[in-house]
């Protein structure tokens, strides 16, 4: 060291470490939108909305049509009637896959505008001949789309016909397919597709995926396959829950009954699982119940400081009716709700307090009755404790192996589950540093293992009074002759 004379300072790491808290709910949702009427490069890429009208330029929006564009679905139902930002949005619809050709289709001109009707892909070029077939060169226009998302085509040109033969691109989201919304990786390319994208979230915008939905396509088992799975390694680290839907037309289960045969059979038993039966309207707009949920558990949440302890079970949903995926009405009472929920299965329930949702309870029960796997809230606050540790303490990865950092590990994550119990969104909590579980073999080999104890409290699920007739109070009616 050099010679020095005087006065010095010098630093040291702060011995205790801020939590860098873990996304508690953040929505990542596959499926369709009509993105020729937005950003039309927005296929197979994950898009970070915070506002409606961000999702509604990104992606296009239409207000019906939600059996193909489910992504319009989930973008009204989080917006504008829940409220809650922000969300990823993957759009796995490609104009350039999933269309058809419209060939001479005759249109008649109206005050120089031609009316061609919806899902119309403007950017893929239009052409034109006369009624006898004749081509139009070079006639000049303006297309558009208007509020309900029909093409419309301003002629700019003059001395046009009054009736011409058009011919153009059609989107056909029907073509989509579930191997589409599972997607994968390209072996040529390397590019992601599909639930694949889940794992380029966190690495693009610095977001844990806290809920993965599908709605439309969850109803199919290979999708909820490959959901679960995601929910249970993201990017080998994160973990998450899904909120995934029974079906409700042929194939599915039409009556409450059914339910349980279908999902056995289906396989949907997973702890990572939120499973909802049926669908749900408001006014002449339908549902798939995970959409409403997703929105229901971010507001939940942002209520209870982002911090997912509270069940949203109990909690008000955006609806005025449950329905099958025909729109026949479904009417449920409290002993047939309980029984699904005895099931492993969420619903709707119009009991005391107006449209609910009603259950605790994962997809995993009855089977499994551990209560970190069996009860949401539970899972969902185990997956967020485990996702702010990986958070707060990847800044000490490959620190030297000292009592010191040892002892800021532990120090640092007492202080934040000590905060947690301060404000009762868990009843208990610690971590430690067992020499059981650090054997030397693994100490000498670099690794470090934690025990982190924690108890977030369960929901009240059933409140029961017990009455019984006290003949002892009879006294009053001599102590009120004395």
């Amino acid at each position: 060291m050099a010679f020095r004379h005087g006065v010095y300072k010098s630093e040291v790491p702060t011995s205790l470490v801020s939590p860098v808290q873990g996304e508690a709910g953040l929505p990542v949702v596959v499926g369709c939108a009509p993105v020729f009427m937005g950003d039309i490069s927005n296929v197979n890429k994950p898009v970070l909305c915070y506002t409606y009208s961000e999702a509604v330029s990104a992606l296009g929006f239409v207000h019906e049509d939600w059996e193909h564009w489910t992504l319009c679905e989930f973008m009204y139902s989080q917006f504008a009637l829940f409220g809650q930002s922000p969300c990823v949005l993957i759009n796995v619809f490609d104009p350039a896959k999933h269309k058809e050709q419209i060939t001479d289709e005759e249109h008649e001109v109206v005050d120089g505008v031609i009316t061609l009707g919806k899902d119309v892909i403007i950017s893929a070029g239009i052409t034109f001949k006369t009624s006898e077939g004749e081509a139009i060169e070079n006639l000049s226009y303006e297309g558009n789309y208007d509020d309900e998302g029909v093409a419309v085509l301003s002629i700019t040109s003059t001395g046009y016909p009054t009736s011409m033969k058009v011919s153009y691109t059609k989107a056909k989201p029907s073509l989509v397919t579930s191997n589409d919304i599972i997607g994968g990786v390209n072996a040529q390319t390397g590019a992601y597709k599909g639930l694949e994208l889940v794992s380029r979230v966190f690495p693009m915008f610095r977001l844990i995926p806290g809920i993965i939905i599908a709605p439309g396509w969850s109803e199919k088992s290979e999708v909820a396959a490959v959901m679960r799975a995601k929910c249970e390694n993201i990017n080998g680290l994160f973990t998450c829950i899904s909120i995934a839907d029974i079906p409700s037309d042929e194939g599915g289960a039409k009556t409450y009954s059914e339910v349980p045969a279908w999902k056995n059979a289906n396989n949907y038993t997973s702890e990572r699982q939120i499973l909802c039966w049926p669908m749900v309207k408001l006014g002449a707009d339908k549902y798939h119940m995970s959409t409403q949920v997703c929105g229901l558990m971010n507001s939940t949440d942002r209520s209870h400081n982002d911090v997912p302890y509270k069940s949203p079970s109990n909690e008000l949903l955006q609806m005025d009716g449950c329905i099958l995926a025909s729109g026949a009405e479904v009417s449920l009472g409290l002993e047939e709700a309980n029984y699904l929920n005895g099931q492993g299965v969420s619903t709707a329930l119009n009991f005391m307090s107006g449209w609910v949702f009603w259950g605790n309870r994962t997809a995993a029960y009855p089977a499994n009755t551990d209560p970190k796997d069996a009860f949401i809230p539970i899972r969902r606050m185990f997956d967020f404790v485990g996702n702010t540790f990986i958070q707060t303490f990847w800044q000490k990865t490959d620190e030297p192996m000292t009592p010191r950092l040892i002892k800021t590990i532990v120090d640092s994550f007492n202080c934040y589950l000590n905060g947690l119990a301060a404000r009762e969104m868990i009843l208990g909590g610690r971590i430690e540093m067992l020499e059981d579980e650090n054997p030397l073999t693994s100490l000498q080999d670099g690794h470090l293992v934690f025990h982190v104890y924690l108890t977030p409290p369960p929901p009240a699920e059933m409140i029961e009074a017990v009455l019984e007739f006290d003949p002892d109070y009879f006294s009053v009616l001599f102590e009120a002759l004395g």
